[in-house]
């Protein structure tokens, strides 16, 4: 039986690895002299096939998940990578954000995952987007009402703002259509018409935050005055460390392109925060191409490979 959970782990780590050399890089100096395969060193001066944060935090979720479901649990093993270098590369965490950074600290004084998370207009970064795929194996079978609490309360661990929850949510119920096995195009429009069932009949959000995500949730059925996220140039697609430039640039570069290769390389060579694209966009692609269509000398040369695999064969196990 296919192993959705390698798919999915090593889809992200080796898009956030790629990533990782030329982030902060801009869009022109990539367009100038762009990422074509695995490299090392760079911006943060890592080895080739490290991952970052990113990559961390999802395995962290992973690794809580292969036992039970336990938000205290979840949030002691952010804590774990944030002060032992749990779940890291290298042994040392050599980048964070500063809205994880603080909501960590804060889980740490309180234990208490649900007060921990900004929730604040500015603590809407990418934060909680970039780690909570592998949640899809605990919710895949739920109502969406359930999949929806349960995802609002594993991004506000570290991200509580309803348009940080919202982002993770329309991401994990895309993933859920992709993993059935639907086509993308398909699985996009099916996604749209559940999350907007969803958010149009209950009082999950408010209006002005669906309307913040309407280039990826509308279709012809939704009365919003903006086309479907693929046919916008690369121009109007950003790549920041906001959650929403990062959800709909890695939707964009996941349809814009036909394999993993092309979907992650799209994704790091948009600039700025590129692991973190190229992350998410990796997870949809890993997801959707699978890891055997994950190029041999890329996953070979990431870091704590062994590790990797054993993991997803784990939550695998778990969640079969």
């Amino acid at each position: 039986m296919k192993n959705k959970a390698l798919d999915i782990l090593m889809g992200l780590s080796v898009g956030d690895a790629l990533g990782v050399p030329v982030e902060f890089q801009s869009r022109q100096s990539l367009t100038i002299n762009p990422v074509t395969t695995m490299i090392g060193y760079g911006s943060h001066n890592q080895p080739v096939g490290t991952w970052s944060d990113d990559s961390s935090l999802a395995f962290c979720l992973a690794e809580s998940l292969c036992k039970t479901y336990d938000l205290k649990d979840i949030g002691k093993l952010f804590v774990k990578w944030k002060d032992e270098g749990f779940m890291t590369p290298h042994g040392n965490v050599f980048d964070i954000g500063i809205a994880t950074s603080q909501a960590l600290q804060r889980f740490k004084n309180t234990n208490n995952p649900y007060t921990s998370g900004g929730r604040a207009e500015e603590d809407n970064g990418n934060g909680s987007l970039m780690r909570i795929l592998p949640i899809i194996f605990l919710v895949k079978d739920l109502p969406i009402e359930k999949r929806f609490q349960i995802i609002k309360d594993v991004s506000s661990i570290t991200h509580a703002h309803t348009r940080s929850v919202l982002g993770c949510f329309i991401y994990v119920e895309y993933a859920l259509v992709l993993m059935k096995g639907e086509e993308k195009y398909k699985a996009l429009t099916m996604m749209q018409e559940t999350v907007n069932q969803l958010l149009n009949t209950n009082a999950i959000t408010s209006e002005k935050e669906m309307g913040l995500y309407n280039r990826i949730l509308q279709n012809d059925t939704i009365p919003y005055d903006c086309s479907p996220i693929d046919s916008y140039f690369e121009a109007e697609i950003f790549s920041s460390g906001y959650v929403i430039h990062t959800l709909e640039a890695s939707i964009w570069c996941f349809l814009k392109t036909s394999n993993y290769v092309e979907s992650v390389l799209k994704a790091v060579n948009l600039g700025k925060d590129t692991d973190t694209t190229g992350c998410v966009t990796g997870g949809l692609a890993g997801l959707y191409y699978g890891y055997e269509n994950i190029p041999e000398n890329w996953k070979n040369v990431i870091v704590k490979k062994k590790e990797i695999e054993d993991l997803a064969e784990r939550l695998n196990k778990k969640y079969p």
